[in-house]
């Protein structure tokens, strides 16, 4: 086999897009939803691996800034359309994709690299570790009521078309991205992701809904959602699919969850996806009848261990040498004392004796605060080579928030 790895011309896009189309199960996606993945690639930093006229292989990395703890906002390759042709597998495309695109996320200066994975399992040998997971559940309404915080009778809502929302909406999402990691400030053109509603794909649901939340003339809040008619001999068993809600306090997001579980014709509203502490979870009066379920999402990847460890806060002081193994980036490989508090960190190379021995792809796991260390040293995936330095770091390396990934991409 003779194959080319090259970056994607912009005269190859519709093959190359077709090839990994077909790779994910040969539906065509809607019009709209295509051309909108095709005005957000970066040509420059998407690859495609070619057999003769055919695309088998297919990777990109959108250049996002992804909220860390303490609030920064740190360059990150975000990995997306990762396929190999069925026809081409075992024969060390993907490895080769993999190769090329962190060799250039190093060289592009951006110390973290991140996906959301169709298939969990194979990107643990390449250092990404699960670093975020999201909350779905459906709220019987029938069954359960909703105890709302003070204020939220003072807040106004009112619907709105989406399109002529966005921006506001987009004012609110800009707000809550420094205060929980692993969101992404949303660059140029990302904001139509959230609008994006193809009548094929609806599944019998109404045309994306919004309604905006307001005190003294300001939006503080917003609730995108559709909502799927039924029927039984009973009556009306509808139910209300919840796409996004932004909320700048607890009495906004009370009286936006408030109405979506109060929506008339509906039965039930489900969750797709939201942060496992997420606050509607404190609002209902018997979660069992919410059925929550977990699911991974953000995979996280250190490509620069140094600046992506003295890029976040630490909750508690910490001053800890980690041995880090990392085959598949060797750069990273070694000592590295971090030290840092609430304020700011820095990460070192390093002589000293190491405290604990793990690999990038742990770091990863643990770097959003949103998994515990101590966890993964119970797993045997974390080494303990000083006495109580697991429960030291795993205390710094903690958030009070947990991280969740807002959309995919």
């Amino acid at each position: 086999m003779t194959t080319e790895l090259r970056v994607l011309d912009p005269s190859e896009w519709d093959d190359w897009y077709g090839n990994l189309e077909l790779a994910f199960g040969g539906v065509p996606e809607a019009a709209e939803e295509r051309a909108l993945w095709r005005e957000l690639t970066e040509f420059d930093r998407f690859m495609g691996v070619w057999d003769g006229e055919r695309a088998v292989g297919t990777a990109g990395a959108f250049s996002f800034k992804l909220s860390v703890p303490g609030g920064a906002l740190v360059p990150t390759a975000g990995v997306t359309m990762v396929s190999v042709a069925a026809t081409h597998r075992r024969r060390g495309i993907l490895t080769s994709m993999m190769r090329r695109q962190l060799d250039d996320v190093r060289a592009w200066g951006e110390p973290l690299a991140v996906l959301t994975a169709s298939e969990p399992v194979i990107y643990g040998r390449f250092g990404y570790g699960v670093g975020t997971y999201a909350t779905r559940a459906t709220i019987d309404k029938t069954r359960v009521r909703l105890i709302v915080p003070a204020g939220a009778d003072d807040v106004v809502l009112r619907q709105a078309d989406p399109a002529k929302a966005a921006a506001a909406c987009e004012a609110v999402y800009a707000r809550l991205v420094p205060a929980r990691p692993g969101m992404l400030a949303r660059q140029p053109g990302w904001e139509a992701l959230g609008l994006l509603d193809p009548a094929g794909e609806r599944g019998g649901a109404s045309p994306l809904q919004c309604v905006l939340a307001e005190r003294d003339g300001e939006v503080v809040g917003y609730a995108r959602y559709a909502i799927k008619p039924e029927w039984s001999t009973a009556g009306a068993q509808g139910s209300v699919a919840v796409k996004d809600v932004g909320a700048l306090d607890p009495a906004a997001a009370g009286a936006l969850w408030r109405f979506l579980c109060s929506i008339d014709l509906t039965s039930s509203v489900r969750i797709h996806s939201r942060p496992v502490d997420d606050a509607w979870q404190h609002l209902v009066s018997d979660i069992r009848r919410c059925e929550p379920t977990l699911r991974d999402v953000l995979h996280v990847r250190l490509v620069d261990v140094g600046a992506a460890l003295a890029a976040r806060a630490y909750q508690a002081p910490v001053d800890v040498v980690l041995e880090v193994a990392d085959a598949f980036c060797p750069w990273n490989a070694g000592r590295w004392r971090l030290t840092g508090d609430a304020t700011g960190a820095t990460c070192v190379r390093t002589e000293e004796a190491a405290d604990l021995a793990l690999s990038v792809r742990e770091l990863g796991a643990v770097y959003l605060g949103g998994v515990s260390l101590a966890s993964l040293a119970a797993a045997g995936r974390v080494r303990e080579l000083r006495a109580g330095a697991s429960t030291e770091a795993s205390v710094a390396f903690g958030w009070p928030v947990a991280p969740w990934l807002p959309h995919g991409f």
